[in-house]
């Protein structure tokens, strides 16, 4: 099996203490030669200044950053000022986003949709930007059908995006027939699984609630088991995820995107296992 090219995934630390913890994580996952290193972006740009800080030191230790950004609550003006920051510093990869409304706020902004993130960057800065988007094997729990998500993803690789990363999921099957579907539909960008590495089952199932990601009942079933034993549930959760991210490498899946919760070990681990 040749080797995926992979990618992490972070959020920018709010203390100290999780400011050393990433330095600490990206020092080990850089070990894997990531393709990239990805930033979040807080709902309604709550965490603006920290995903900026964050790519400026990825960049700095020589990798490829790539910020998320967000469109909603956002005004063209103010996504004008964080993609000229970027361009300054000649970050030239992005993730374009609706993103969500933090609670009690109702203004969505100026655009309304990541297809209009995605043409208005276009309209800023040509090509400039490699631009990321959201793809979701298992349906955007806020769309109106499968078959309306799957025009809504169109519109958005039509309005210039580059590639995309899926939300994470434990059936490969439902990646594997969202990308067949997209085929169909003219869509020939690569699209990159997503895997969050299991660690905890109460978290893991908080999580999958928000996003519309399904955990099969088999999978949630032997997690609730396991009680508190963490050690049990980290290694069934390799072993499920591992065997996941073998079966979409072996059938033409153009890499491995991790969502790390910045944390190294699982990452590292599975990709160990994958002999990356």
């Amino acid at each position: 099996m040749s080797s995926p090219q992979i990618s992490f995934e972070f959020f920018p630390p709010k203390t100290a203490e999780g400011t050393e913890k990433l330095h600490v994580t990206r020092a080990r996952l850089s070990l894997l030669k990531p393709k990239f290193m990805s930033v979040t972006f807080g709902a309604s740009g709550s965490t603006q200044q920290g995903t900026f800080d964050t790519a400026l030191e990825i960049v700095s230790d020589g990798f490829d950053a790539v910020p998320h950004l967000s469109c909603i609550g956002a005004s063209k003006q103010s996504l004008r000022g964080i993609l000229a920051q970027y361009h300054a510093h000649g970050i030239q990869h992005i993730v374009a986003l609706r993103g969500d409304l933090p609670p009690g706020m109702k203004k969505v902004g100026e655009l309304h949709y990541a297809c209009e993130l995605v043409a208005f960057v276009r309209a800023e800065y040509g090509n400039w930007f490699h631009i990321e988007v959201a793809a979701y094997p298992e349906y955007h729990p806020q769309a109106k059908s499968p078959r309306a998500d799957l025009e809504n993803f169109v519109r958005k690789v039509k309005a210039g995006a580059n590639s995309a990363i899926t939300q994470y999921f434990y059936n490969a099957d439902a990646y594997f027939r969202f990308v067949n579907d997209v085929h169909k539909l003219g869509v020939d960008i690569p699209i990159t699984p997503g895997v969050m590495p299991i660690t905890n089952y109460t978290q893991l199932m908080r999580f999958s609630a928000m996003c519309g990601a399904e955990v099969p009942k088999w999978i949630a079933r032997r997690l609730e088991s396991f009680g508190d034993d963490r050690d049990a549930i980290q290694a069934f959760g390799l072993d499920v995820v591992t065997a996941m991210c073998e079966r979409l490498i072996m059938n033409g899946a153009p890499g491995l995107h991790f969502y790390t919760l910045n944390s190294a070990v699982e990452s590292k681990t599975i990709c160990e296992r994958l002999n990356i």
